[in-house]
């Protein structure tokens, strides 16, 4: 039985654009705001999250798509050119989904519906080989699920499902946080394979959806940085930077997060790839240890960065943006003369030349000089819709670090 009301698989209720306000998602935008359509009473009345017709002031349709009279944004496209929004719709832009990543990856292993860009908003899916993790981020996908469920069985007929429904995410539509295994069983942690490595993730209890398919370009590109040399991996999660930086050749890899299950799932993982006597994973906070590191005068060939959000919306942009330059102050100065840092930036409220500005300030107060080698975002399973930038959330940069 679904946690949420049954969703309507067509519409007979019809939402109307404001007199003017109807060129931005005519030419494109997945999204309508509060301040764009006719609140009237009967608007007002619809359950968050049901499908309705955009239309607008003459009566002309403008697409189809989910409706919360609640939210700012209070409509999202799913189609401009069909009229219902049911299981048959969602497994065609399911199966879409999955025919462009067995094009792009060579093994089942990726995102593989994000959201917006792949036609579907609100919905999140990872493939971890014959498992998948689902995830519903507003009203409209939500009571949706049970369809979107089905139709994954039908395109995909994974071994197991689980919907990870946690997190912050989540309370900008009012909606519950709770996981679930909907589909077979999940006995522990799964494998999944990188560039010649394997990791082990946890699926029903791991942050986010228990992997991070988004850094996959990034770990690629430090990977063979530190070797020869040490590594400290900040944030380190399950240990992916680090551990794959030691498979690469580092001597010796210390990774630094608050969660204490990711640590020991980063233990684990270091024992599976045969380095775990290269790898020293810590419980604690980065801030605390690189300023320890420093008074002690630790440094490293290569120093990764990759924090959790700093800026979950717009009015937190200004202290992240100080927390970035603060981080890159702390960082380089445990860096090497000559060796490498690479920091990221997953808020797409935080953009690349925002971070680049706080970036240059760190290193300026740290006393330090950097060259920007390479910049790098999500994978493209994650794709980035044209008409929105808040699809382009990741930002990663990678320097080389020297003294003035």
């Amino acid at each position: 039985m679904s946690e949420r009301d049954g969703p309507p698989a067509a519409t007979d209720s019809d939402v109307y654009v404001l007199p003017g306000r109807d060129r931005r998602v005519a030419s494109g935008h997945p999204w309508v705001y509060s301040n764009e359509v006719r609140l009237d009473a009967a608007a007002k009345a619809l359950p968050a999250g049901s499908v309705v017709r955009l239309r607008r002031t003459d009566g002309k349709p403008l697409g189809i798509g989910t409706f919360n009279p609640n939210c700012l944004i209070t409509f999202r496209l799913f189609s401009t050119h069909r009229d219902r929004v049911d299981r048959a719709f969602l497994a065609e832009r399911i199966g879409g989904a999955l025919a462009l990543r067995e094009r792009l990856f060579d093994a089942p292993f990726y995102r593989l519906v994000h959201g917006e860009a792949d036609g579907l908003p609100g919905l999140v899916i990872d493939r971890f080989g014959d498992i998948a993790v689902v995830q519903t981020a507003t009203a409209g996908m939500d009571r949706l699920l049970d369809d979107v469920l089905a139709a994954l069985d039908e395109v995909l007929a994974p071994r197991a499902v689980v919907v990870r429904n946690a997190g912050s995410f989540r309370r900008i539509e009012e909606l519950p946080s709770y996981v679930r295994v909907a589909k077979g069983a999940i006995d522990g942690p799964i494998e999944v394979p990188e560039h010649g490595r394997v990791f082990l993730v946890d699926v029903v209890g791991g942050q986010k959806t228990g992997w991070y398919f988004d850094q996959r370009p990034g770990r690629a590109l430090c990977a063979p940085l530190g070797r020869g040399g040490t590594v400290l991996d900040l944030y380190c999660h399950t240990g992916a930077f680090g551990i794959a930086a030691t498979a690469e050749g580092a001597t010796q890899t210390t990774g630094i997060d608050s969660s204490e299950p990711a640590i020991a799932l980063a233990r684990r993982t270091a024992e599976r790839n045969g380095v775990a006597e290269r790898c020293t994973f810590e419980q604690g906070d980065v801030t605390t240890a690189l300023e320890r590191l420093g008074a002690e005068g630790r440094r490293f060939r290569l120093v990764i960065a990759d924090p959790p959000p700093f800026a979950r919306s717009r009015k937190e942009v200004v202290t992240a943006l100080r927390g970035y330059r603060k981080l890159t102050r702390l960082a380089a100065a445990v860096v090497e003369p000559g060796g490498y840092f690479f920091i990221a930036a997953c808020s797409h409220n935080v953009m690349p030349d925002m971070l680049l500005e706080e970036v240059a300030a760190g290193l300026h107060r740290a006393e330090r000089f950097g060259r920007i080698l390479a910049t790098c975002g999500a994978g493209p399973d994650h794709p980035i819709h044209p008409w929105l930038p808040e699809s382009r959330y990741l930002c990663g940069m990678l320097l080389q670090i020297d003294r003035y």
